[in-house]
This record gives C-alpha cells, structure tokens and sequence, in this order.
C-alpha cells in the first residue's frame, strides 16, 4: 500500500514539474488554435472546434465570474498549503466551464497553488484517478506537497451537474447532443455557483 501511495505522489510531483499555470494553458490553448490544433494526442476538426468554443468561454468567464462573498471570506481565511492539480484538455468543454471558477478561488488564497496538467501526457496519473472507470476530465487533486498525501479530488463535473449527467444515463442509456446542449446552458445559468459550493468543502 505504501510502495503504491509512492508510486502515485512520483506521479502527481511530475505533473507539477510539466504544469502549466491558468495563464499559460490558456495561452496554449490559443496557440495552438492558430495552427488548428487542440491540446492533447488526437487531433480532428470537431475537438479543434470545441477547443475555439471553449477559449472564447474561457475569456468570457474569466470577466464575468462573480465568487459569491461568504465564499470569498471562507476561502480567503482558510489556513491551507495545497497544490491543486488540475488535469484537463482544451477540448474539454466541462473544464472550460469549471476551470475560471477553479483559478478564481485559487486566486484568494496564497496557500492553494494551481496547477494545469495535460491528461494525454500523464496517462499514468490520470490513470490512478478516474471516474466510474473512466478518463473523465476536468480532474481536481488536491495535494499536500509538504506531507505528500492527496487529501481530495473533485470532478469531473460539479455535483449537480453530475447528478443530472447520471438521473439522463439511467434514463435514456447515454447522453445525447440535446442533453449536452441543456447542460452546457445550466453552466451558464448557475454561474460557477455550483463549483464554488464543492471546492469549499475541499478546504
């Protein structure tokens, strides 16, 4: 058990070492964009595609998030030394909804440090943390780097947002492009407000 818990923080500690700050995977993302490519191994016009929606997103999000202030305080007064390591592609249309709320609420307090990994060039990592089996991203771990423990995880949706994705699978077997469309208009409607709730508790 503890070989395999040294394996995992091997794992996490070179994510970090091959991190990119919010700033800098946003500017990859754009980058790359330039060249019509997205992030990560497969490239083809549709991810290409979700890549543009989601930097515009992004942009747009990162002005208009508001953090609510009871959540401002509690996150600005925790007492905390944590890496949040974020694995994530830009074609991912859930991170790009969830990643400005993430930096703003990393942005309040000095002790949480934000790092953006690349799922497809740390497969082993992600690998140790999936989702009913799954690659699912946006993946949070917050790491203690000092004590060298994961002391949690969120993701890859915030919790509403992941008990509609599994009330419509139980459903109707799947998930559909309409039922992809009227998730990505709660994101818009709730406003971050959902993961903000989640991420405190992870402080």
């Amino acid at each position: 058990m503890e070989t395999m818990t040294t394996k995992i923080n091997e794992l996490i500690e070179n994510g970090i070492a091959d991190s990119y700050t919010y700033q800098e995977y946003k500017k990859l993302v754009s980058d790359l964009l330039v060249e019509s490519k997205s992030t990560g191994n497969e490239q083809s016009e549709a991810l290409t595609n979700y890549s543009m929606l989601n930097d515009r997103r992004m942009k747009r999000l990162d002005k208009t998030i508001k953090i609510d202030d009871a959540v401002k305080e509690a996150f600005s007064a925790s007492r905390t030394n944590v890496t949040w390591v974020v694995l994530t592609e830009g074609w991912c249309g859930d991170a790009a909804q969830s990643l400005p709320v993430i930096n703003k609420l990393a942005e309040l307090n000095e002790g949480i440090d934000l790092k953006i990994v690349s799922r497809d060039n740390h497969d082993e990592l992600m690998s140790n943390f999936l989702t009913n089996g799954g690659k699912s991203i946006p993946k949070l771990i917050a790491y203690d780097s000092q004590n060298k423990k994961v002391i949690n995880t969120w993701g890859p949706r915030p919790s509403v947002a992941t008990k509609m994705v599994n009330d419509y699978k139980a459903q109707h077997g799947g998930l559909d492009p309409q039922f992809k469309e009227d998730l990505q208009i709660w994101y818009n409607k709730n406003k971050g407000v959902n993961v903000a709730e989640d991420l405190l508790k992870l402080i």
